[in-house]
């Protein structure tokens, strides 16, 4: 639609407006008592005879098609879930009734009385007995065309710019009921995540997204200023460091489900805000950690495999997943052992791959980045990447029997991680040398490196269980369980750079 024609539409949508109003008719109402859902009124609507009257219905929902035949009118309503017919007739409403009907569009919002009936097509449809305007539409939304093909109705998008879609979720929303089911099923997923671990007697608790210091991951933070302590203040990277603060408090096993930030770029598999899922349980290791990390994916996928549009595409998820060592994988793909390598090697190496900054980062990134160019990016079906060097994992225990390597796992699925994992490090002197070593790499610029987290260090002092830990891309579990391609379609309301 041109904007002169937008422009026309909303003139004519806003004078209507004003015809309702100088009628004394509230073109925005406060509520509804509905006594059926469009799914069930249509489904009622089956069992009636041709020609004979239903129970009657209170519908409420959207006008979303329209045709006029001079006294009478058919429409179709919808809501949360389906639509149906609506049958409109003059002598039947009564003038005033049929004033409205003349100044409706699509897209208002409108609540419905009637007896449901079938057509001689069989369909099944409300007719209308009282109409209850609930809120006027001023601006068209993008609903598409339908057209019978073979028998079957095919519906054509009248909003096909992603982009436009991602700014305007409201309105992808409301004209793509495929769009609205995807985001039912991401709530179903949160939903089966919750159950799963509240039934093995994990508590879910809350932790600062504000941080006086970052920590958790290797990320650059988004950072605020609280004017009422005049203090700088971080937006967290990762709940982690909090949640196993609450071990040592007597908390055995606790997760969080929230939003994380990271000061980065955008692309198909990363958005600057996430959800992210962490849990840690003590007393336990990486290898009891893997096992639940297995058990939570199936658990998932077979809560999402009833749903519609999503249930077809869920993959099959067998248990035990391969596991894949870091240092064998990597020395395969390189022809050489990694850890042996010099910082210069690696450099030639990376800028051969395509890494980009290969030049100027520093060793642990570059064997990061490496690996994620020649290993990460070819792995398809779930598996787990075990075993990673120390210079890679600060807060992970030294793998037993090899130092030089951490209990840390990763699982991958489609070339992109889902969840990083560790057997966690409860030695305190341990722990303040690894950070240190981190804060070394900051100072240096390395701006994804965290600082010494002393109060941290003070919990673990007291005395941390050993404990199992993993933390798990909510976003991007649901894009590998519904087979989404772009993250932007599984976040509501994604980070987008301006119009």
């Amino acid at each position: 639609m041109s904007s002169e024609e937008l422009n026309f539409v909303l003139r004519a949508r806003r004078e209507k407006l004003d015809q309702l109003v100088a009628r004394g008719i509230a073109p925005y109402g406060y509520g509804y008592d509905r006594s059926s859902t469009a799914a069930a009124a249509s489904a009622a609507g089956a069992a009636v005879a041709t020609g004979a009257d239903g129970a009657s219905v209170r519908l409420a929902g959207r006008l979303v098609a329209w045709r006029g035949h001079g006294k009478t009118a058919f429409a179709h309503l919808a809501d949360a879930t389906g639509r149906i017919q609506l049958y409109f007739r003059r002598d039947e409403l009564g003038e005033a009734t049929w004033g409205v009907v003349e100044l409706l569009d699509i897209g208002d919002i409108v609540g419905v009385d009637g007896p449901i009936f079938r057509t001689k097509t069989g369909e099944s449809t409300v007719r209308v007995k009282s109409l209850e305007l609930l809120a006027k539409s001023l601006r068209p939304l993008p609903i598409g065309k339908e057209e019978l093909v073979d028998g079957v109705v095919v519906r054509h998008s009248g909003f096909a710019d992603h982009e436009q879609r991602y700014r305007q979720r409201y309105a992808d929303l409301a004209v793509h009921p495929e769009v609205r089911a995807i985001f039912v099923a991401r709530s179903r997923m949160i939903t089966a995540i919750r159950r799963f671990l509240d039934e093995r007697d994990f508590l879910e608790v809350e932790t600062p997204v504000l941080q006086p210091l970052y920590g958790g991951a290797a990320a650059r933070p988004f950072t605020t200023h609280h004017i009422a302590v005049d203090r700088q203040l971080y937006l967290r990277i990762a709940d982690e460091l909090y949640l196993k603060r609450l071990v040592v408090g007597g908390l055995e096993r606790v997760y969080e489900i929230g939003h994380d930030f990271r000061n980065e770029g955008m692309d198909r598999t990363h958005n600057p805000e996430f959800t992210m899922l962490e849990w840690y349980q003590a007393f336990v290791d990486y290898r009891t950690t893997m096992t639940l990390v297995e058990e939570l994916l199936a658990a998932t996928a077979a809560a999402l495999r009833p749903l519609p549009v999503v249930g077809e595409r869920v993959p099959a998820i067998e248990p035990p997943f391969p596991r894949l060592e870091w240092v064998k994988a990597l020395s395969e793909a390189l022809g050489g052992d990694p850890l042996g390598m010099e910082v210069k090697e690696l450099r030639a190496i990376g800028e051969r791959l395509g890494v980009h900054g290969a030049a100027t980062l520093a060793r642990g990134k570059l064997l990061d980045e490496i690996f994620q160019a020649t290993v990460e990016r070819k792995i398809d079906r779930p598996t787990f990447v075990v075993d990673y060097p120390v210079e890679l994992s600060p807060l992970a225990k030294p793998k037993r029997g090899n130092p030089a390597l951490t209990e840390r796992f990763e699982l991958f699925a489609r070339g992109h991680e889902l969840a990083n994992a560790f057997s966690e490090l409860n030695d305190p002197v341990d722990q303040r040398q690894r950070l240190e070593a981190q804060a070394s790499l900051r100072a240096a610029g390395d701006e994804e490196a965290v600082e010494v987290d002393e109060d941290y260090i003070r919990a673990m002092e007291y005395g941390m269980p050993p404990m199992g830990g993993c933390g798990m891309g909510v976003d991007r579990l649901f894009m590998y369980l519904s087979d989404t391609p772009h993250i932007r379609d599984v976040i509501l309301f994604p980070t987008m750079r301006p119009e």
